[in-house]
């Protein structure tokens, strides 16, 4: 049958689209239905444009300090439109890539929004969604909407971003992520409420490119699921480049202006203050996108807002499984990429086993660059272990000297009795690129006696991850 498949993925995001290959490649006839565009919100408006967003307000970074350097730079300004237009650029890019890859590994598109009308049935629709401008047209070949079979059904739907009651963004003066990418002009003010890491990399990218940034964070700390020392310093490093940062605080009411809002925040400690500016970017989480794909209906379990799972994807109902942010934390597209993996050689009969959560880095790519896996210093505490800390600051790192970036810190933390690496958590230039390497480290169970006995090349910025091994055995030798 035309219409019969062995599985059908809804939503093409990283978790989707990846699983949606895997079956492939094991040999299963296989569909995506997406409706709105191949990639996801990551792709399209998230992880991917972002770093171009960034990659810019980098570059103009260093152009204004190009006399650090022993360079000369004048007239040094930017193009708002221009920078836009580059960072869709890269995500049509992609987007047209993950199409092709799909068409390579013979897996059918179907477009439109999908709802399973019971197990082994999804009924596929005319998309009703608006979809966010620029849009990248849908990919050459795509099936209609229609009834389509398949035995094993992977929802894959992915979240979008969590909105507080009055608080409500209206794409002009509030925004979401959505909006604060595609900024028809630079705002000279901008109030950020929450500060996780798309908070902290909006906040970053507008005050680099010289908007004064206030962001407003309820808990006392902000990048909260951050190590208290890694975030400590980092708020130093945004505070020195003139963001003000208020942490323990509440926003409670927003007024809007004909150009700019006015904010009500309480500041935790009995007090009141108010803060007026151009834009605000509301950042506080997001929702997994659970409504309208006939779960309840059919019994699939839901709590606090995402899909119940077994950790291999399955579901509490045979034949309906679930991978990525809508079934649940860390809402990151490594974990859904690699869930949607795990989901699909469960399927096969493959040997598999659930995710440890515990060694999935995050990453956050402001200036400075935020990155992590494991337990910080407080929960490994919590859990009970006797542990050792060791630390190296950039300062003592030869590469980073060179780069003009001497300000981070590498901070690893072991089981003391059993020299098992419990956490890595680090701050500084690139250690977005260099977190992989503690992330392996944990799953090969590696201790420090391995860590400290491998050999890290010279000069790279890796050495201070060695450094800070060596650091917490009282090896330590460049400081």
């Amino acid at each position: 049958m035309a219409n019969q498949y062995d599985i059908i993925v809804i939503g093409g995001g990283p978790g989707g689209y990846v699983a949606a290959i895997r079956a492939a490649q094991l040999g299963f006839k296989t569909a995506v239905v997406e409706r709105e565009h191949l990639g996801g919100i990551c792709l399209n408006w998230g992880c991917i444009p972002t770093k171009a967003l960034l990659r810019s307000a980098e570059i103009y970074h260093y152009m204004e300090h190009a006399k650090d350097y022993g360079l000369s730079a004048q007239g040094i300004g930017f193009d708002a439109a221009a920078i836009v237009q580059r960072s869709r650029g890269v995500s049509g890019r992609l987007n047209g890539g993950v199409g092709m890859l799909l068409k390579k590994n013979k897996v059918d598109v179907i477009w439109g929004e999908a709802a399973i009308s019971k197990p082994g049935e999804v009924v596929v629709t005319a998309t009703k969604k608006p979809a966010m401008q620029p849009q990248t047209p849908a990919p050459k070949g795509i099936l209609e909407p229609g009834t389509y079979q398949a035995k094993h059904i992977i929802v894959a739907t992915g979240a979008r971003p969590r909105v507080l009651p009055g608080i409500e963004p209206d794409g002009k003066l509030i925004w979401t992520y959505f909006e604060a990418m595609v900024p028809q002009t630079m705002p000279k003010s901008l109030l950020v409420m929450g500060s996780g890491a798309i908070g902290m990399e909006f906040a970053s990218f507008y005050r680099t490119l010289g908007a004064d940034v206030t962001v407003v964070e309820v808990l006392p700390q902000i990048l909260p699921v951050e190590d208290a020392e890694i975030a400590t310093l980092a708020r130093k490093r945004f505070e020195k480049q003139g963001m003000k940062i208020l942490s323990g605080a509440k926003v409670t009411k927003v007024e809007k202006g004909f150009n700019s809002i006015t904010a009500t925040i309480d500041d935790g400690k009995g007090g009141t203050q108010t803060i007026t500016a151009e834009r605000m970017i509301s950042a506080v989480g997001v929702v997994g996108n659970i409504e309208n794909l006939g779960l309840e209906k059919i019994g699939v379990k839901i709590e606090r807002g995402t899909i119940v799972t077994d950790g291999l994807g399955r579901t509490n109902v045979p034949g309906i499984y679930a991978i990525g942010d809508v079934a649940g934390a860390p809402m990151l597209a490594h974990k859904a990429e690699h869930e949607g993996v795990i989901c699909v050689e469960t399927i096969k009969g493959l040997h598999t086993h659930a995710m440890d959560k515990a060694k999935i880095p995050g990453c956050t790519y402001c200036n400075p660059q935020i990155a992590s896996v494991g337990l910080t210093e407080a929960k490994a505490k919590e859990q009970g272990y006797d542990i050792r800390v060791g630390r190296f600051p950039f300062v003592g790192n030869g590469k980073a000297i060179a780069l003009g970036e001497p300000e981070g810190l590498v901070k690893t933390i072991f089981d003391k009795k059993t020299g098992q690496l419990l956490g890595a958590h680090m701050v500084g230039a690139e250690v977005t690129e260099l977190i992989q390497g503690f992330v392996i480290a944990m799953n090969l169970e590696t201790t420090e006696e391995d860590l400290i006995h491998a050999v890290f090349p010279h000069p790279t910025l890796s050495e201070t991850m060695h450094e800070s091994v060596m650091d917490a055995y009282g090896r330590v030798i460049h400081i």
